[in-house]
């Protein structure tokens, strides 16, 4: 049976009582995951990408997901995106400052997670838990509110110091990270990073950065069964994904064939099968 024909997007997310749905958006439609899991799935790359701001064909796509020209012009796709405390808003050179207004001007979050270990991040205020369930997160703690993503940036570089700020994707999708006390790392990091908090509230106003007393969220991926070892797919190299889907997490659809970061074939036009 063939579901739906069209550009694939990151896959959309839902956390209810502990446990992750899955929605895959594929054109106008978006396939509801989780029940297709057991089931022989096949994704078709049909070779055609189009931006996902212009819609103009591209024949590779950068940022996940945009053509050439737009990956160059987008505040989104900026190198200050990734590391925020190089914002260079205030210089009057942000790409795009309105949009830095309405994304980068918000209130964000300082956060602890357990991915495949204990890692720091970074988010919107308005996008957990997506942001959690994105990562692969099994456990999540908010730490700090911070005023912009420049200071949750800030922040975020002290606390990287002491852990770690990327998660190891192989080992995550594994599913073998122990748990986590988030509590007590918190109480740990916090008296080793107060003198840079200290300056950055001396740089931005006391209030600029808000210490949570908040409980930890706990995370429960739709997988039957993970991988022992994990091999890639990449529709570069091959236009055909297929396999009884055993699970998701992340971004990643699990299949006992191997595994398929959806988020990083933003754009690509495939076709799915459901047999």
């Amino acid at each position: 049976m063939q579901i739906e024909t069209g550009p694939l997007k990151k896959m959309v997310s839902e956390l209810a009582q502990g446990q992750v749905s899955y929605g895959l958006p594929v054109g106008e439609q978006v396939i509801p995951m989780n029940e297709l899991i057991g089931q022989h799935v096949t994704l078709n790359y049909h070779e055609h990408i189009s931006c996902q701001h212009c819609g103009r064909k591209t024949k590779k796509s950068y940022s996940q997901g945009f053509c050439f020209p737009c990956m160059q012009k987008l505040a989104q796709s900026d190198m200050c995106i990734m590391k925020p405390e190089t914002c260079h808003f205030h210089l009057g050179t942000c790409r795009e400052p309105e949009w830095g207004e309405q994304h980068c001007f918000i209130p964000h979050i300082v956060y602890l997670a357990n991915t495949s270990g204990l890692k720091v991040g970074i988010t919107r205020k308005t996008q957990i838990p997506t942001r959690w369930i994105d990562q692969g997160a099994t456990q999540a703690l908010p730490i700090f509110e911070v005023d912009t993503r420049l200071q949750s940036g800030l922040v975020e570089i002290e606390l990287a110091k002491l852990i770690a700020d990327k998660t190891n994707w192989r080992a995550m999708l594994k599913g073998d990270n122990k748990e986590l006390d988030l509590l007590d790392e918190k109480q740990r990091l916090m008296p080793l990073i107060s003198d840079a908090l200290a300056d950055i509230k001396l740089k931005y106003g006391e209030s600029a950065v808000k210490e949570l007393d908040q409980p930890v969220v706990e995370l429960t991926y739709p997988v039957e069964q993970y991988p022992s070892k994990v091999s890639s797919f990449n529709f570069d190299k091959s236009p055909i994904v297929a396999g009884v889907l055993m699970g998701i997490k992340g971004q990643y659809l699990i299949f006992d064939t191997g595994v398929i970061n959806i988020r990083k074939f933003t754009s690509y036009h495939v076709d799915v099968k459901v047999s």
